[in-house]
């Protein structure tokens, strides 16, 4: 679906990730999102405004915007079904991809509030809307035999080390010893707390 041309001023939004006046690239794909729903709700029928939006009409958009996608969903009678990599062809529909969706709606929640929507009634953040993202992400797993993982977020170096050699401490003993009774006794040390061996 085409971005509309031109928007009121009142639909751009903050370009506050913006470096010396020009658009970061998730601010100008934030601006064509925004211009796009605003377009579909100019088309539907009857008109819609804004404000009068909500959970429902953000899943017609979702499910208007499959017509443009271009990820093959499986059905469940196709020979292909849970099969990640299909060795031919199949008439199975082409969808919208759920990380496409899922980044979609962020982008448009944001954008909702840039233009003084309300955070309490923004109709991107409604529950029938997360639970739609949610089974369109469960169904297309299984269709497509594909498993959705959390990215871990990584740490950074200097932690890492720390880590490690707080790890490294715990595990080893001192290399020093003590004579108890005569006897020579290794020192371990657990962190901050020493344990004599023995």
């Amino acid at each position: 679906m085409s971005a509309a041309t031109s928007a009121p001023n009142s639909d751009s939004p903050s370009n506050s990730g913006a470096g010396e006046g020009r658009p970061s690239r998730y601010e100008s794909q934030k601006r064509r999102d925004w211009n796009t729903f605003g377009q579909y709700l100019r088309n539907h029928r009857p008109p819609l405004a804004l404000s009068r939006c909500s959970g429902a009409h953000v899943l017609e958009f979702l499910r208007y915007l499959d017509q443009f996608g271009k990820t093959k969903v499986h059905t469940a009678g196709c020979p292909f079904f849970g099969h990640p990599c299909p060795p031919g062809p199949c008439p199975c529909p082409l969808r919208q991809a759920w990380g496409s969706l899922d980044a979609l709606v962020g982008r448009l929640r944001a954008a909702f509030e840039e233009n003084g929507g309300p955070l309490e009634a923004n109709p991107f953040g409604a529950r029938v809307v997360r639970f739609y993202l949610r089974e369109v992400k469960d169904s297309q797993a299984k269709a497509r035999g594909v498993t959705y993982e959390k990215r871990r977020r990584k740490r950074p170096p200097q932690m890492a080390a720390a880590t490690a050699s707080a790890a490294n401490t715990m595990m080893h003993p001192h290399m020093n010893s003590m004579k108890l009774d005569g006897a020579d006794y290794p020192i371990y040390q657990y962190g901050h707390v020493v344990v004599h061996g023995g």
